[in-house]
């Protein structure tokens, strides 16, 4: 199998070992490795964003990681702007550019290209989500299919956050959001790919999280998340998502124990493993699904 002519491309699910595959990939292909977690490019979010230690940015060259302050938002454009520059120079250098990570959205568009949707106000969101909270889901929905009938071949009721996007899409710009994603392509053809994700069975990684959680604790998730509130971060800004910082606060403001803090965050990275998953279901059903325990036949049949 020769895997030197193309991008890689590695999903899995967070806690999933993502990170030390592409590791051993890359040393057997000659590769270097790119991040494609959203949360991996923040520099002061090393240790929740579960970044790869210096020992392993020591043994192969990564790019994208720990670059951007968590003051200011990184888009999926902003991301694709810069790894097709990386892939770049990556084959200059005759190497093999490996992608790793759990954005879902980073690794759809670079395959499939990036819709340009122009930037709709934040009041004029916000008065679409009102009339949502008003309507209640089915009449909301029943209006959606009155201004954009295509909804109905892409739009679920019971996705709420897309059938609020695709009403104010259609809504701002006139045009429906199946047309903004059906004009859409990448820059890329489907066979520049080698798509791998890790299947990782559910009760295995609900362990494996809780452990991981257990060691952020160990490491000093709690001296980051300090830091990161000193830095005054506006409840706008991406990286305030961060899982982990919430649950820390409280109890650096006293109003629960640790046991709670590990408890509170493994749950919250288990319903985002959950989403990860979900995700890949959806909308990875051409790449190569391959069982954590498969791994190593994977690497030595290469």
């Amino acid at each position: 199998m020769d895997l030197r002519s193309k991008i890689l491309l590695i999903y899995g699910p967070t806690a999933s070992g993502k990170s030390l595959f592409a590791i051993k990939l890359a040393k057997k292909i000659n590769g270097e490795i790119v991040n494609a977690d959203s949360m991996q490019v923040y520099k002061e979010l090393k240790i929740l964003s579960a970044r790869p230690l210096k020992k392993d940015f020591q043994k192969i060259k990564h790019h994208l990681y720990g670059f951007q302050s968590v003051k200011k938002n990184f888009s999926t454009g902003d991301w694709i702007k810069l790894v097709n520059q990386k892939i770049l120079e990556i084959k200059k250098k005759k190497k093999v550019p490996i992608l790793v990570g759990g954005t879902g959205l980073y690794f759809k568009s670079l395959s499939e290209g990036l819709v340009n949707i122009p930037n709709i106000p934040f009041e004029f969101r916000k008065k679409i989500r009102t009339l949502h909270k008003k309507l209640g889901p089915q009449k909301f929905f029943s209006e959606l299919i009155k201004i954009d009938p295509l909804a109905r071949n892409y739009v679920n009721l019971s996705d709420t956050q897309r059938v609020i996007r695709a009403y104010e899409i259609k809504l701002f710009t006139k045009m429906s959001m199946y047309l903004w994603f059906k004009n859409t392509k990448s820059n890329y053809k489907k066979k520049d790919f080698f798509k791998i994700y890790i299947d990782y069975p559910r009760n295995e990684l609900l362990e494996r999280i809780y452990k991981r959680t257990q060691e952020m604790i160990k490491k000093g998730a709690v001296s980051e998340v300090q830091k990161f509130i000193r830095l005054k971060v506006a409840n706008d800004k991406s990286a305030s998502k961060a899982i982990g910082i919430k649950e820390i606060g409280e109890y650096l403001e006293k109003k629960i124990p640790v046991k709670d803090v590990i408890e509170k965050i493994s749950i919250k990275t288990r319903q985002y493993a959950k989403r990860q998953s979900t995700w890949g279901r959806n909308n990875m059903r051409d790449w190569k699904k391959i069982n954590p325990e498969d791994l190593n036949k994977f690497l030595k049949k290469i």
